[in-house]
């Protein structure tokens, strides 16, 4: 069974079910919700259903396989001290213990690390828990289109098996809301969609901002060039042929030509100018460098729009274990020679006596298979292997400058006397040694709850045992054992106890060799929380950013890592939920989760723990598809474990750890954290705020440069009938702004005060109106100095005037100055445009920016030679040095400029406009989607004219209930009021509304939905869904519908009756 295909599988389940019933006794999803459960729950669960595991043996045959990996979901039926590591699922690096009362749940791609035991498989392939987490992940691509091509059998089946499954649901009550089944109401809508999600990729918020303003400065650019031409030429026949009354003579034909040519060209280059086909360079450029640069801050960026995404960012959802901890147990705290260290004492406060019985019970009395061995790689923390726990141990050796080798050199494996074996009873590990002397003594080490109860007494600071009275030790676990436990800490006590040799003692009496021990220390062990962590979150909040921690682990722990972090701050109004907590609130009674519930929980949401795979991506998706802010959510989540897969995919930019990380989780991501340090996301969000940045910095210089080249060309077009600017001048200015500036501003380096401000959010317009003041001054100053050069130029430097040349002049030195000058303004003001927020040092960190400052200093000098050397091709005179100090001079006068404008507020200006904002409702046109995106597949187009088809049928629904309405008033007065429904779904459920009553009046999309008709008649219970079709809850449509129970209650015979069933 485990190699077929889905359909495959459930279209036999389906025939098969009944047949199943009798060989087997159970059905594949009462195997499967089974599976999601966890703990004492699976235990309940298969007494109260199955009696014991012995008895789901015989209703299913079985054949065994022997392997360390397990390959599929199953029961733990018998065997012995069973430890398995879910890592891989639950992020968790602690081992779990399995046994047939407690924990009989294995899972699929767990592994076996110690003991040995018997599965019973209970889900193979898809429907195991790591399949469930890759069809989340949209790995079983292959079967949905092996659906989409079988078509309606297959969407009858998905009817029944949703059916079932609700069935399934109300029969497993709270307990199977632990973890959402596939195809729930969630898991469903993610069936439907995967098809077009798989090829359809969202244009980012910066790109369609961009494409829109674009367009509309493009149009308004292709505008601005055919009134140029239709002026000129107008201009240019009326006053040769009207004015002049010169007849149009053949011979003189070419000479028109050539006029008409020449307005064209002008035209063409108003064109030119005016389009910022810099735009999509600018983006690319700014993204692929901020990309190139974020490798060297440790951030792999997989998918580029990721990094532009990341600026927007408003949430970020961690993994605990390995991200913002260092996923290695360590010593934290320790209570030695009656002194409580809050941190690792330095070693020459220790009694030798002490240190030396310290370090040997640690050494001896742990697996010799757990060591700390050199890291990897330089600069990264030693390796840990074996026993977690033990290992926190050993490193706290290391940490009081001893080495526990040599130790376990003289003592070695086979020399240890006796050992008492960790395990659930004990709570405690007991190693004996034989002593030189021939006599014995044992070390121990365990829960300090346990192993303090049979301490009787204690070595005080000189390292002597002292007496341990029951008082005594209750006013340890006050003033020692609760607040570590209270910070989160495990904690351990290691004990010892020395025996005579004569007589030897009974060492299968466990009770009386266990018992008058010495206590050496207690230690409180937890996995630390990355040093930098606390940082990085600080700076995430300060930037607007809400961090939220996500785990597999208890809550109390949870609780304390997430304080030490700095997510929640005591006296703040949070919520720290339980995954089951988490699911019980968020879903209604028939187990579906609902939007409205979860947009209750997530704005207070700190810390969700204990939560499966399943919980993490329901947080996110119910984040993202909230509309409870006015502006959409953008999510970042973090993760490393294979169970941070589906979360990981489904947020707007997913990190996986490059280190830790499973080939799942990184394959999942967009970026992957080379270091897998926390901080390295505070990293990739300055990078993403400064894509943002520049391209807006880039935006307020062309658009100034655009403003006043397109003027000055129509302007001076209209008055001199040709354009002060010529094509190739222009076509020089038009590679200087954008070429050049683009590389220019779009190449600045993040500055740590971008992490001062909130994120600009989707419906933040490009253009600021601060933005727009600094382009409109700019534009003043510039017109204003070109039209005086132009108009009055050639007075102020007593050369020829250029203006009214004939057509084939050479270069004049008037209109070479206004050139000249032109670009030497663009050049200062290009350093002004390095800042948008109208700070006034434009200066600040130039030099940081080499590429800048390369660019314009070597644009200075092709400009030098252009006006030089340039001659007739670039329609240059050369220039003196004193016309060259004053072009230099007022160029110089917009740094001046710059200044004056920064002192203006912007709040005064009111008329200005912002520009280039995305508003929500927006949809980015199917055509201006990315080129590289496949053709809308069928199935969708199928979907969108069903979605269609609902909306029209519920508007007609609505009119017509509007009319029963209408009638109910006159014929029903005094009748009770009628109720409100909010769902079609509600509306629909009800009996004289099911859709069997609109077969024929609606165009239904095809047979399917008749066959689901159909499977919905036998099944009793009302469906969640009655078409696959309809997303109308989906897609955050309220569709209200007035009925009553009046009209409901109609009899059959009545008028009203007659009206509902033609609906």
């Amino acid at each position: 069974m485990g190699d077929m295909t889905n359909s495959d599988f459930y279209s036999k389940n389906q025939r098969n079910e009944s047949s199943h019933g009798g060989e087997f006794g159970c059905t594949m999803e009462e195997l499967r919700s089974l599976m999601e459960l966890r703990g004492t729950e699976a235990v309940v669960k298969i007494k109260e259903t199955y009696g014991d595991t012995e008895a789901i043996c015989r209703r299913l045959k079985t054949s065994p396989v022997e392997g360390d990996l397990l390959p599929a979901d199953g029961l733990f039926i018998q065997g012995n001290d069973l430890k398995i590591d879910e890592s891989s699922l639950t992020g968790e690096s602690d081992q779990v213990r399995k046994s047939v009362d407690k924990d009989p749940m294995l899972l699929s791609g767990t592994h076996v690390m110690e003991g040995s035991g018997r599965m019973l498989v209970t889900a193979v392939g898809v429907n195991s828990q790591t399949g469930i987490i890759f069809t989340l992940l949209g790995a079983g691509g292959e079967e949905e289109e092996k659906k989409d091509k079988k078509g309606k059998p297959s969407k009858m089946q998905d009817g029944n098996v949703d059916a079932s499954q609700s069935k399934a649901k109300q029969q497993d009550g709270a307990a199977a809301m632990e973890m959402q089944p596939l195809k729930s109401a969630e898991g469903g809508d993610a069936d439907d969609k995967k098809k077009a999600n798989m090829h359809k990729k969202e244009k980012s918020v910066l790109q369609g901002k961009l494409t829109k303003l674009a367009v509309q400065i493009g149009k308004a650019g292709l505008v601005m060039s055919a009134i140029t031409v239709i002026i000129l030429v107008l201009y240019f026949t009326v006053d040769t042929f009207v004015v002049n009354k010169k007849p149009w003579l053949p011979e003189c034909t070419p000479v028109y030509v050539q006029y008409f040519v020449k307005f064209f060209i002008i035209g063409v280059t108003v064109l030119v100018v005016a389009v910022p086909e810099g735009l999509p360079l600018a983006v690319t450029i700014s993204l692929a460098y901020s990309v190139k640069k974020m490798m060297k801050d440790n951030n792999l960026v997989r998918h580029l729009d990721a990094c532009e995404t990341m600026g927007n960012a408003t949430a970020i959802c961690s993994d605990k274990t390995g991200t913002l901890t260092t996923n290695r147990m360590t010593v934290v705290q320790a209570y030695v020679g009656d002194v409580h260290y809050k941190e690792i004492p330095d070693p020459s406060s220790v009694n030798a006596k002490t240190m030396e019985l310290l370090v040997n019970a640690i050494a001896i009395n742990s697996a010799y298979t757990t060591k700390i061995l050199p890291p990897e790689k330089e600069g990264a923390l030693p390796r840990q292997v074996g026993n977690k726990t033990e290992c926190g141990l050993l490193g706290f050796v290391l940490d009081l400058k001893q080495d526990y080798e040599p130790v376990r050199i003289q003592m070695p494996e086979e020399k240890l006397y006796k050992v008492y074996t960790f395990n659930s009873v004990r709570k405690s590990m007991s190693t004996v040694i034989k002593l030189p002397d021939e006599s014995f003594r044992m070390y121990s080490k365990g829960a300090s709850e346990i192993v303090l109860k049979k301490c009787c007494k204690i070595l005080n600071g000189a390292g002597e045992p002292r007496v341990f009275r029951p008082r005594d030790r209750d006013e340890m676990v006050k003033k020692v054992i609760e607040p570590m436990a209270c910070d989160g800490l495990r904690t351990i006590c290691v004990a010892y106890r020395d025996f005579p040799n004569s007589p030897e003692p009974d060492w299968d009496n466990e009770n009386d060799i266990l018992n008058d021990l010495t206590c050496i220390c207690v230690v409180g062990i937890e996995d630390p929380v990355r040093p930098e962590v606390p940082e990085a979150i600080r700076k995430c909040q300060r930037a607007g950013i809400t961090v939220r921690m996500v785990t597999g682990d208890n809550i109390n722990t949870a609780r304390a890592i997430a304080i030490k972090c700095g997510i929640i701050h005591p006296g703040e109004d949070f919520l720290c939920l339980e995954g089951k907590e988490f699911n019980r609130r968020i879903r209604n009674e028939k187990g579906e989760i609902e939007q409205e519930r979860i947009d209750k929980i997530w704005p207070k949401l700190r810390v969700l723990a204990r939560s499966s795979p399943t919980d993490k991506h329901t947080l996110v998706k119910g984040i993202i598809d909230s509309t409870h802010t006015e502006q959409r959510q953008v999510v970042a989540v973090t993760g490393d474990g294979t169970n941070d897969g589906p979360a990981l995919k489904k947020a707007d930019v997913g990190f996986a750890m490059g280190i830790a990380g499973t080939d799942v989780a990184k394959e999942a991501s967009d970026i992957i954290l080379t270091d897998d340090n926390f901080s390295s996301i505070v990293k990739a969000v300055m990078w993403g705020r400064n894509v943002y940045d520049s391209i807006s910095k880039f935006l307020q210089f062309q658009l100034t440069v655009n403003v006043v080249a397109v003027i000055v060309a129509f302007t001076g077009a209209c008055i001199t009938q040709d354009s002060p600017l010529k094509a190739v001048q222009m076509l020089w200015v038009n590679l200087i702004m954008d070429t050049f500036a683009s590389l220019a501003l779009a190449t600045e380096p993040p500055t740590e005060t971008l992490l001062l401000r909130k994120p600009y959010g989707r419906n933040k317009p490009l253009i600021s109106r601060t933005m727009m003041k600094n382009i409109l001054g700019h534009a003043v100053y510039q017109l204003t100095l070109i039209f005086t050069l132009l108009f009055v130029g050639e007075k102020m430097f007593q050369i020829d005037s250029g203006r009214n040349a004939p057509l084939h002049s050479p270069p004049s030195e008037h209109y070479t100055i206004i050139f000249n000058t032109f670009v030497m303004m663009q050049l200062f003001n290009e350093v002004n445009a390095r800042k948008i927020h109208g700070e006034r040092n434009v200066f600040d960190g130039i030099f940081r920016n080499p590429i800048f400052c390369t660019i314009v200093l070597g644009t200075f000098a092709i400009q030098i030679v252009i006006v030089q050397f340039g001659g007739k091709p670039f329609s240059c005179s050369p220039l003196q040095l004193d016309q060259w100090m004053w072009c230099i001079f007022i160029g110089l006068g917009e740094l001046v400029w710059g200044q004056v404008i920064a002192t203006i507020p912007t709040s005064r200006l009111k008329f200005l406009k912002e520009a280039g904002r995305l508003t929500q409702k927006e949809e980015i046109p199917e055509e201006e989607l990315n080129e590289d995106v496949e053709e809308i597949d069928h199935a969708e187009r199928e979907l969108r004219r069903g979605q269609i088809l609902w909306f029209r049928g519920l508007n007609r629904i609505q009119t017509q209930i509007r009319v029963v309405k209408a009638f109910r008033s006159s014929l029903y007065e005094g009748l009770e009021k009628p109720e409100s429904r909010t769902s079609i779904h509600n509306f629909m459920a009800h009996p004289e509304f099911r859709i069997e009553d609109s077969q024929p009046h609606i165009p239904l999309i095809d047979d399917t939905d008749l066959e689901e008709d159909a499977a919905l008649k036998q099944n009793s219970s009302p469906p969640s869904s009655l078409n696959k079709n309809n997303s109308a809850i989906d897609s955050g449509i309220n569709l209200t519908t007035d009925t009553s129970k009046s009209a409901t209650s109609s009899s059959p015979g009545s008028p009203i009756h007659s009206l509902e069933t033609s609906l």
